[in-house]
């Protein structure tokens, strides 16, 4: 997958005009508005589907662009791409064309919260991505601006009092027809960019503003709830101006991990990596900013930020006095440009440059483009079926930003599975959904769908109960076979790739439950294993697989007859036979919070200070809502899994010492009495 030839940009653009003069005159199954990670992966899953496809773009260029952060992945993230590679989508194979610092998150914690990432080359990304999009089959490209959505009467053996039969392009007064239409607008629907106190329309600097026509008919004719986010990026910084000398050195892994289940290894060659590097904030920084304040209108407005990826401006206001991690990223092997994760702001370009100069490896620094931020319309999703289909209005989809979401790979995400049903519908078949229980897809959709937004939603593995289950490692075996046999959206070479993985795992996990001695036996086959002599049980191979000191190269030295067949996947048996019986025991706390639904909460609470593992994001919700029951705290937005058991424990134990102190009062009275009566 990492060998094959990509087509210049040139050759890209060509070939999109001489497809985009036949657009016009053809009824397509499924139209996608939007070429960002949302749209093409929700055209080329439409496509793969089996719908003729045609996706539209404001800027052919841009398709695939990295509009933000050059990089990929992440804690929560990287199982989203993982899981949509699963799916054979295609941000987890560009990844690996692209990257050129891949690295594992959380890797001191356990495998099923570790975060794949990667730095990206911003232009082997786009290339990738547009490579494969010409490549896809039934899949039509087209530049151009949406004015307006086309209505018309509804299907009555269908629910929804709308129906969306294509669009209309700017300009032009031929309509494009389609059965389904899905809308990946990303900052684009209605957006005002803002540096300093200036505003002007557009999604992306450098991109033309989006037609008001489509906000309109969200808006007025089909009747949506809409609200308003923001969302900014930092100033790109000239390498050579930046002192690294005077910034602390992260590199990459020695053994770059790919995303995709496709490829062993990345394109870029482990000594061709590029390092980060990581300075942080000065009491300059914030002095500026507090200096600046009156001359920035973004962070004065009312729309919501991301809580998790704020601006300088805002991180200072809301956590004055802190010193705060700045981390400068190469933006591709041959770029002279390094992109301060970070330091998004949006005041004027002048004081743009003075802040940064108050960070000791930027004392000299040069801005190539100035920070800026984006205000823009987002649909609210609780409007969304879990197939992210408009309730009320037939034929109409909505990925990515539009739904209330942030980043690349929860748009990427949403838009596969846009694509999948649109495409479905649009093809007479049943639309699907992924539950909770199975990925972090679903997580992300039912979240969405069920609870809403009331800031950019970014996925965290807290979000999943089951994420002991749903690990990056497993993705494969979890969706791709149902992709290929229930969605329709997976290659065969993938499932029968797929398939000899899920066979094989079984065969070895099989040969080590078969492989079942004493303890004596095992400590002296595995003598550098660490068990306690005075166990004396019968223990499997996938018992003993889980000692930490245990690993199964070991074993399989120790039995190579019926082990050393399987070396290929001795990281995810291993994997697999540590976290058995935590998913055992996740399972239970999970149908244990299913029968407290209706357990009381006490109404005197001090969420703030309770002493339980709990983020501050939940404790101010859980402060605000006050919740009645603890059924009613899981439907909370923002509320986790973790803090759900968390705060069951948590009121089990109290009534349970509140009824250990009452007894021992009554018992206390009774004394008491008895000792009154005996006197």
């Amino acid at each position: 997958m990492l060998t094959k030839k990509l087509p210049p940009l040139q050759r890209f653009l060509s070939l999109v005009s001489r497809r985009a003069s036949h657009a016009a005159r053809q009824q397509y199954d499924v139209i996608v508005v939007g070429g960002g990670h949302a749209g093409t992966e929700a055209a080329a899953a439409a496509a793969r589907v089996g719908a003729e496809t045609l996706l539209v773009s404001q800027k052919i260029q841009t398709i695939g662009a990295l509009s933000c952060n050059p990089s990929l992945g992440g804690v929560g993230k990287g199982q989203l791409v993982r899981e949509v590679d699963a799916l054979d989508g295609l941000c987890g194979r560009a990844g690996d064309w692209a990257g050129i610092h891949f690295s594992i998150l959380n890797r001191s914690k356990g495998p099923a919260v570790w975060g794949p990432r990667a730095q990206l080359d911003r232009q082997r990304y786009r290339t990738f991505i547009q490579s494969e999009l010409l490549s896809t089959p039934r899949l039509t490209v087209l530049e151009g601006s949406v004015e307006e959505l086309l209505l018309s009467e509804t299907n009555p053996e269908e629910p929804g009092s709308h129906r969306v039969t294509g669009i209309r392009l700017a300009n032009e007064g031929t309509p494009i027809s389609a059965s389904s239409v899905i809308l990946t607008t990303g900052t684009f629907l209605s957006g005002s960019l803002f540096v300093g106190q200036s505003e002007s329309p557009g999604g992306r600097i450098g991109d033309a503003p989006s037609s008001a026509g489509l906000s309109h008919t969200l808006r007025e004719r089909l009747g949506l709830r809409v609200g308003r986010l923001r969302t900014g990026t930092p100033p790109r910084i000239l390498k050579d101006s930046v002192d690294l000398s005077l910034a602390h050195i992260h590199p990459p892994d020695s053994h770059p991990t790919p995303f995709s289940f496709l490829n062993t290894h990345t394109r870029c060659k482990p000594e061709e990596q590029l390092p980060c590097y990581l300075t942080h904030t000065t009491p300059g920084v914030e002095r500026v900013v507090k200096e600046s304040l009156h001359l920035n209108c973004h962070i004065q407005q009312d729309a919501k930020g991301p809580r998790y990826c704020p601006s300088i401006e805002s991180r200072v206001v809301r956590f004055p006095g802190r010193q705060h991690q700045v981390w400068l990223e190469p933006e591709g092997l041959t770029s002279d440009l390094l992109y301060p994760q970070g330091l998004s702001m949006t005041m004027p370009p002048d004081i743009q440059l003075r802040l940064i100069r108050e960070i000791p490896p930027l004392h000299r620094a040069e801005i190539h483009t100035p920070g800026y931020g984006v205000q823009y319309d987002f649909v609210c999703p609780t409007q969304l079926s879990p197939a992210l289909q408009v309730k009320s209005t037939q034929g109409l989809f909505l990925a990515g930003q539009i739904n209330g979401t942030t980043g690349y790979e929860e748009a990427a995400a949403q838009g596969l599975w846009a694509g999948v049903n649109a495409a479905r519908s649009a093809l007479s078949m049943p639309t699907v959904a992924l539950s909770r229980t199975e990925s972090y897809i679903g997580v992300l959709i039912d979240d969405l769908v069920s609870r809403g937004v009331t800031e950019p939603y970014r996925m965290f593995t807290s979000r999943a109960e089951y994420r002991t289950s749903l690990r990056p490692d497993n993705a494969d075996l979890r969706l791709t076979l149902k992709g290929f046999e229930e969605v329709g959206c997976v290659s065969p070479l993938r499932y029968q790739e797929a398939v000899r993985v899920r066979d094989s795992l079984q065969e070895a996990q099989a040969a080590l439950q078969t492989l079942s001695l004493s303890s004596p036996k095992w400590r002296k086959a595995l003598p550098d294993m660490r068990m306690s002599e005075t166990k004396n049980t019968l223990l499997t191979g996938m018992d003993v697989l889980q000692y930490n000191d245990v690993t199964f190269e070991m074993m399989s030295s120790a039995f190579p007859e019926s082990l050393s067949r399987h070396m290929e996947f001795a990281q995810r048996l291993k994997i697999e036979a540590v976290y058995k019986p935590h998913c055992d025991l996740q399972k239970k706390e999970i149908e244990r919070i299913q029968k407290e639904e209706n357990m009381s909460l006490p109404q005197d609470i001090d969420y703030l200070t309770l002493p339980v593992s709990m983020s501050q994001e939940v404790r101010e919700v859980l402060d605000r809502v006050r919740p009645s029951t603890l059924g009613a705290a899981t439907r909370l937005e923002g509320m986790t899994p973790a803090a759900i058991v968390h705060l069951l424990n948590y009121v089990r134990t109290a009534a349970q010492r509140e009824r250990r102190t009452q007894r021992h009062q009554k018992e206390e009275r009774e004394r008491e009495m008895c000792a009154r009566e005996a006197s």
